[in-house]
């Protein structure tokens, strides 16, 4: 099997993506800790479970080669 560049791209797509949705999250940060405990709590477990769907098709394609 051929080494291919899929995997070190897929990296760096990877770590862009964190970077962005990072810097997404804490742009809004300052609205974010307004809000009561509770909401707090809840809001950032889902941001933190949600950001791995959209690395799917990356993920899949650094080792198929395939997004599907």
């Amino acid at each position: 099997m051929e080494p291919t560049l899929r995997k070190p791209f897929g990296v760096l797509g990877i770590l862009a993506f964190i970077t962005a949705y990072s810097a997404l999250i804490a742009h809004f940060a300052e609205a974010i800790f307004r809000l009561p405990f509770w909401v707090q709590l809840l809001l950032f477990a889902v941001l933190g479970i949600i950001w791995v769907f959209p690395l799917r098709p990356l993920l899949l394609w650094m080792e198929t080669g395939k997004f599907r």
